[in-house]
């Protein structure tokens, strides 16, 4: 495949709005002056297939999802996808992740999927040098598996989360409620939802918190801040974003400075 026919790819579908921000994000991170500037984008987003990630690292389904998102990257790169993301924090648990990426090795795709856990660890370290002391906001399955403590521990960060009542009561009522939560009510987010991401966020932020990772892709949904008072507010899924356009065609990709809304 030439060059000129190449895509980016993403996996949407965990969740359906997870997949649509990221791809909104990345036209807004591209430098372009007309339609035709904009870069080629493939979105697949199949959640009937995708089983919920945190029902299955919870223990309340045996069907890995990794399966479904394996068969979406394979799909995307029939398609010409040859640079990818998965736009979902929990997806990218151990228990997922390994599964998936041992199923591309096998079938030797060549795909350049990239990591949005490991960019957004690279992005603090390189860019937010003051900051020493991290929180996590997320689903209860990413706040199990516990992998963004343990890799920004080995970048010698402190790193915050939510004790298990707070995490559950977050992750059911800003989330998973199913009368205002973000997964039935996106746009707009409902008032209920926000704040009890805010609750979360100022949680983190009372214990030292300098900087909150938002890690569950549709938790910027109803916190769009890049800053909240003295504390910054790191999105997973515009890094990722930023990332897609630098590996696929990085002339193409907006400077910025994450401090500035």
């Amino acid at each position: 495949m030439s060059q000129k026919d190449a895509k980016i790819g993403i996996v949407g579908g965990a969740g359906p709005y997870a997949g649509l921000d990221l791809a909104q994000k990345i036209l807004h991170q591209t430098v372009a002056n007309s339609d035709q500037d904009y870069l080629p984008t493939l979105l697949i987003s199949t959640p009937g297939l995708i089983e919920d990630r945190t029902d299955f690292l919870l223990g309340e389904t045996e069907k890995n999802p990794a399966h479904a998102i394996y068969s979406n990257l394979r799909d995307l790169e029939a398609l010409g996808a040859t640079v990818t993301g998965i736009a979902c924090n929990t997806a990218h648990a151990p228990e997922i992740r390994t599964v998936f990426l041992e199923k591309l090795k096998i079938s030797e795709s060549k795909l350049n999927l990239l990591d949005m856990i490991s960019e957004t660890a690279g992005f603090l370290l390189n860019d937010c040098q003051d900051v020493n002391t991290v929180g996590v906001l997320s689903t209860i399955g990413t706040w199990k598996a516990g992998f963004y403590p343990e890799l920004l521990e080995q970048y010698g960060f402190e790193v915050l989360t939510l004790n298990e009542q707070q995490q559950h009561d977050l992750h059911n009522e800003a989330l998973f409620n199913p009368v205002y939560g973000i997964k039935v009510q996106a746009h707009p987010v409902s008032l209920q939802a926000r704040d009890a991401l805010l609750k979360g966020v100022h949680s983190l932020e009372k214990r030292g918190a300098q900087a909150i990772i938002l890690g569950c892709t549709e938790i910027p949904l109803g916190i769009p801040e890049r800053i909240i008072g003295e504390t910054y507010c790191i999105d997973p899924g515009l890094i990722l974003a930023r990332a897609l356009i630098r590996e696929f065609c990085s002339e193409k990709l907006l400077p910025w400075n994450w401090y500035e809304q």
